[in-house]
């Protein structure tokens, strides 16, 4: 009896043992996964508050849109700090549209500097689509895009300029602007102008029941009134070629894009604005 008594004693020892080697081992581990769960659980939450709050202005994934500019792979915004970030989400930016959200809460405010952070890690992880260099020789080449826009002072006039053009568009936005005339920010009505010696053929910077104003391809510019001309025919569509997808190829139309991405980052900072419609 003394034996059994021993026995179940020596046994108890071992199994209680074994519970406090399992708890100390799973504690840490059960701590680890529920650390993870809550981190995700607040990036989710930060991601709705993102998509409810900002992204009507900065859109979904924070690149811009028409009334905001992108946040994510701008340089000048990517180098402020979680704190100036803070005091921007909290205070707004007057006389700038950023309106102030410090009613969201210090929490949450918080949590959407991290997801932007987040959003902005995964946009610098992003490789060029193509190269530079060779973008560049094609916009101001084979390509004729300098003819009309400029990228950091050099090239045409009667295009947009297009050095911060890429801080408020990705690199699909680039290309389908390149692409498509529907997806472009700035549609400028065309027309030529006939005098009784010779036609303008611009595009319209003014215009009003009795004078036009245009700016010729050669970056000139030229006044009528309205009672001194023979005639004034308006053009469809926009001065931008249309068929650069047949024209170029894929490669080609990747390092144009891989350029403008790459001029845009030591641009100042631009606002989006308006799209110009015919």
């Amino acid at each position: 009896m003394r034996l059994d008594r021993i026995a179940r004693r020596v046994t108890e020892t071992f199994v209680a043992s074994v519970f406090i080697t399992v708890a100390v081992i799973c504690y840490p581990q059960q701590q680890a996964r529920s650390k993870k769960s809550n981190v995700a659980a607040n990036s989710q939450d930060a991601q709705r508050t993102f998509a409810a709050t900002c992204s009507g202005c900065h859109g979904l994934d924070g690149t811009g849109t028409q009334r905001a500019p992108n946040i994510v792979s701008n340089p000048q915004v990517e180098k402020l700090s979680p704190e100036e970030l803070r005091q921007i989400i909290s205070h707004g930016v007057p006389g700038a549209g950023m309106p102030a959200f410090e009613s969201l809460g210090n929490p949450t405010i918080t949590s959407l500097v991290s997801y932007l952070r987040s959003l902005q890690g995964n946009s610098r992880a992003m490789p060029l689509p193509g190269d530079p260099k060779r973008g560049e020789e094609v916009f101001f080449g084979s390509g004729q895009c300098g003819s009309c826009h400029m990228v950091a002072g050099k090239g045409g006039f009667v295009g947009p300029d297009l050095t911060s053009y890429a801080q408020n568009h990705t690199t699909e936005k680039i290309k389908q602007a390149i692409n498509d005339p529907a997806q472009r920010d700035s549609i400028k009505k065309v027309v030529t102008a006939v005098t009784s010696e010779r036609e303008f053929r611009g595009v319209v910077l003014n215009e009003d029941n009795f004078s036009l104003q245009l700016q010729s391809l050669d970056g000139a510019f030229h006044f009528f009134l309205k009672s001194g001309l023979k005639a004034i025919n308006a053009e469809h569509g926009s001065i931008m070629p249309s068929d650069y997808a047949s024209k170029l190829g894929e490669a080609q139309l990747d390092n144009i894009v891989s350029y403008l991405m790459s001029a845009s980052k030591d641009a100042p900072v631009v606002e989006s604005r308006p799209r110009e419609e015919e």
